[in-house]
């Protein structure tokens, strides 16, 4: 089979993140998932996982986690989404992610058990949901190299399909806002409510710093409730931005075990929040008997880099891109702009998938822009543009509409100067095409 045999069979099926389903919920429950599993003969057991979930950072918490299991000497897989440019992105082996061909024989080895669950009478099947076997089948195809799996949440927790591993070592869920509340709930207690499921009986939750208090009597509760320990960030660590510059920041964390001095190639205060969490895990880990050093967990914060977080592709004029799809992700990217870089104006590209608040995203962003730039993307989600203008123009700056993000990237470069910031962000998959445009990031067909 070809790789690009392997995404249309892999395309052809239900997809949420696509939009390609008959109702906003999930298109394949965990019972199928768990059917589907059986048929492989459950790859997603056998070696231990950190599971990981969250409204804002997971997929930087869970790529330092990884990074710092792979400096401690472990032989560990990644599974995230979304991707950027490719689907082999969401699939790393020692952080590498896998090759066109790995993808293409992996989806070839678990096509047949894929059809049978698809004639069964259990449910839907996804292209999630597939990913998610394809990632837990390629991960015991590695035995008995592989040492640690780390799994992100596709969406939510309980009823997540990733949620159908043994009991993990360690449950991590990174700070909760308001998302998806279709289906996880109107209130950040219920989100977190939905998400605590990934904590199981005998594992270690690690909670990282909420802004909802009640986020924390969730968790403890679901910890009391199965006999899990807590692991609270907010109350056993401290951390302190030291220095900042356009491609890494120096901060100093305090934890149980004494103050370390760390450095990571991405930005943000929001990001050493997830350094303390991805840390605090590690320190988890170590407690479960596991061998993690001082260097280890230097390291490996210290040399993961996530693209499209608050990525620096250009200077003279400074232009940043972050994959903010959220009030909250937004007003962390507008206190990142001002505190980490110098610039005089502001022209923002902005793009969203239908099911976000563009007006709470424009609302953390509009005060530091001259301009707002509207764009549309290659998504069948993605918001019209001209809509997006009626949601935002009324914020203060002016804001106009373009059909594509290429388009969108001319008028902001047409009208800035040397010192002036071009921010790209609402949606990863504008992140993704800013990347493609401005430095030359080849695509495999999504």
């Amino acid at each position: 089979m070809e790789y690009s045999e392997a995404l249309d069979f892999l395309l052809s099926l239900s997809d949420m993140e696509r939009g390609f389903q008959a109702s906003p919920n999930p298109t394949m429950n965990i019972e199928t998932m768990r059917s589907l599993l059986s048929r492989l003969n459950n790859p997603q057991s056998g070696r231990p996982t950190v599971h990981v979930t969250g409204s804002k950072g997971k997929g930087t918490t869970a790529a330092m986690i990884a990074g710092i299991l792979q400096k401690a000497g472990y032989s560990t897989t990644l599974y995230t989404s979304p991707h950027l440019h490719s689907f082999t992105e969401r699939i790393a082996i020692d952080g590498d992610s896998i090759s066109p061909e790995e993808f293409a024989a992996g989806i070839s080895a678990i096509q047949d058990a894929v059809r049978e669950e698809l004639a069964s009478v259990h449910g839907d099947v996804s292209t999630f949901g597939v990913l998610t076997a394809l990632f837990f089948w390629l991960t015991r195809a590695q035995l008995p190299r592989v040492d640690w799996q780390v799994v992100e949440v596709g969406l939510g927790g309980t009823f997540d399909v990733t949620n159908v591993i043994d009991p993990p070592e360690v449950a991590v869920i990174t700070p909760i806002s308001l998302e998806h509340t279709a289906i996880l709930g109107n209130t950040a207690a219920e989100i977190a409510k939905d998400k605590s499921g990934i904590i199981k009986p005998g594992t270690t939750a690690v909670l990282a710093p909420q802004k909802d208090p009640a986020v924390r009597e969730v968790v403890t509760a679901r910890c009391d409730e199965v006999g899990a320990k807590l692991v609270d960030v907010a109350s056993l660590y401290q951390y302190e931005v030291l220095e900042k510059f356009p491609f890494g920041q120096s901060f100093r964390l305090i934890g149980p075990n004494g103050e370390r001095k760390m450095r990571t190639p991405m930005l943000g205060a929001h990001l050493v929040q997830n350094a303390a969490t991805a840390v605090a895990t590690a320190e988890a880990i170590r407690s479960r008997g596991f061998t993690i050093s001082e260097q280890a967990i230097i390291d490996g914060v210290g040399h993961t880099r996530v693209p499209g977080r608050l990525e620096v592709m250009g200077q003279k004029p400074l232009i940043v891109a972050d994959g903010a799809h959220n009030g909250e992700s937004a007003a962390a990217l507008a206190a990142a702009l001002k505190d980490y870089f110098h610039w005089r104006r502001c022209f923002l590209i902005l793009g969203c998938n239908r099911d976000k608040d563009v007006g709470e995203i424009g609302l953390k962003l509009a005060k530091l822009a001259e301009l707002i730039i509207c764009t549309g993307f290659d998504n069948p989600r993605a918001m019209d543009p001209y809509a997006m203008v009626q949601e935002v123009g009324f914020l203060g700056p002016a804001a106009v509409a373009e059909e594509t993000v290429t388009a969108a990237l001319d008028v902001a470069l047409s009208h800035a100067n040397e010192e002036d910031l071009i921010c790209i962000t609402g949606s990863l998959y504008v992140v993704a095409e800013a990347r493609e445009r401005l430095l030359g990031e080849s695509v495999i067909r999504r």
